[in-house]
């Protein structure tokens, strides 16, 4: 299939529609709630869905609390493969430096109370009043 990608300087698009296209998120609709949300800045304004992105913007886009710093390169009305949402944008050296260098800290640091999940059992509370010098 032939996919039209504009590279003028004049192209726009929905900020949803391109971040969609350009495979940050699965969905149109979680594009949306992502820019809604703030996650997603053009210029480090945050917008919301139907601004549209021009190429040559700098977008910010924030996923699961990694930054993606991009510049657009191009704009296409519809998703396609990986191959060519990739040609849809260039993310920065300084980005590229920062996403590393949390993918290090994430992959040597845990949560602590990442294992922990609602209240804590009778059991837990024996342990935690014994550790705390309770009755």
């Amino acid at each position: 299939m032939n996919y039209k990608i504009s590279t003028e300087p004049g192209a726009r698009l929905r900020i949803d529609k391109w971040l969609w296209a350009a495979r940050f998120f699965k969905t149109r609709s979680l594009a949306a709630d992502a820019v809604e949300k703030g996650h997603v800045r053009i210029g480090g304004a945050t917008v919301k869905p139907a601004k549209d992105v021009r190429v040559g913007d700098l977008v910010d886009v924030e996923i699961e609390r990694v930054v993606w710093q991009v510049e657009v390169l191009g704009i296409c009305e519809v998703r396609g493969p990986a191959s060519v949402a990739q040609t849809l944008y260039a993310e920065t050296d300084e980005s590229k430096v920062k996403r590393q260098v949390e993918q290090e800290r994430r992959k040597t640091y845990r949560e602590p109370a990442a294992a922990l999940h609602g209240r804590p059992t009778k059991r837990d509370r024996r342990i935690i009043d014994k550790l705390s010098g309770g009755d």
